[in-house]
């Protein structure tokens, strides 16, 4: 095989003799040259290939972090935004308690020192300034905790005023106060008297009060009836039981409207006005008894029944 060199600048072309071993090496040269060539290709290829994978599963984990950091951040705002609305409701529910404890303190006619609802109660404990979280989880945890302590204790204060109000309102209720009707006159006291019938000294143990035939009978105090019938001299007869050993007894009725064991109001229309039994007229016979004893009506009836 030959092989002709050009020659350059005027220089005479030269030709080479190439033998057959030099054929077979240069074949094997070539072949060494191809075979780098492809390998270094494919190596480069494969490393272009792993770096654009290696880069595609980081921007996939940036984009999960990025979605977790969203997720997490609507959690905490909608978390927020609860805790936010349920303070708010605990501070309106505060000021509704407030409101009604000093009106029913100023209804009660009660110390306001001792049932205070303007006071805030007192707090104290070390703590350290938080910056930029006005309206963090944590103050906001914090904030509810201690507004719904100051609403345990003005329930607290609600319950026993409840208490106080509920044992004057049935002291008020339960105590005889009043005249037993609307319409008429008190026509005998309670005490020593001339009877009516054998004009004898006697002693009455009530007040009568006379009236229009069929007058409204009401009960001057609220309690249970204990008896509701004839009974001898008083005729058609209603006794109530208002507790603590009070009684009251209502005489001479022309219609019972009541019947034993029923529970009866102050002012409660229980009898119709008539003059059944010992009696010289239409009139009620009215008596306070206290542990089974008559007691005078005066300064119960001269009472102006309490404002419940």
């Amino acid at each position: 095989m030959n092989i002709i060199v050009l020659g350059r600048n005027g220089h005479p072309s030269r030709q080479l003799v190439v033998g057959r071993w030099h054929h077979v090496m240069i074949a094997i040269a070539a072949l060494i040259a191809l075979g780098g060539g492809a390998a270094y290709g494919g190596y480069a290829l494969g490393l272009h290939t792993g770096v654009a994978r290696l880069v595609s599963n980081w921007e996939q984990e940036i984009q999960q972090s990025q979605r977790e950091v969203r997720l997490t951040r609507q959690t905490a705002d909608a978390r927020i935004g609860a805790l936010t609305q349920r303070l708010v409701l605990l501070q309106a529910d505060m000021m509704r308690v407030n409101a009604l404890g000093s009106k029913l303190v100023k209804m009660a006619k009660l110390d306001p020192k001792e049932f205070d609802f303007n006071r805030v109660p007192g707090v104290g404990g070390p703590q350290e300034p938080v910056i930029g979280f006005a309206n963090s989880e944590p103050q906001l945890q914090s904030r509810i905790e201690a507004l719904s302590k100051q609403l345990s204790e003005r329930s607290s204060q609600l319950k026993v005023l409840s208490q106080v109000l509920a044992s004057r309102h049935l002291l008020a209720e339960t105590t005889p106060a009043g005249w037993p009707i609307t319409k008429g006159w008190v026509s005998s006291y309670y005490g020593p008297r001339t009877d009516p019938f054998t004009g004898r000294p006697s002693f009455h143990p009530g007040i009568d009060f006379a009236g229009p035939l069929g007058e409204n009978v009401h009960a001057v105090a609220g309690g249970v009836v204990t008896y509701a019938g004839k009974d001898g001299g008083y005729g058609n007869m209603i006794q109530i039981d208002h507790g603590d050993g009070y009684s009251t007894r209502y005489g001479h009725a022309e219609k019972l409207d009541v019947k034993v064991g029923q529970v009866v109001k102050r002012g409660q229309v229980i009898a119709q006005l008539g003059s059944t039994g010992r009696s010289t007229g239409p009139h009620v016979h009215l008596e306070v008894r206290y542990h089974g004893k008559s007691v005078n009506p005066l300064k119960y009836i001269k009472k102006k029944p309490a404002q419940s």
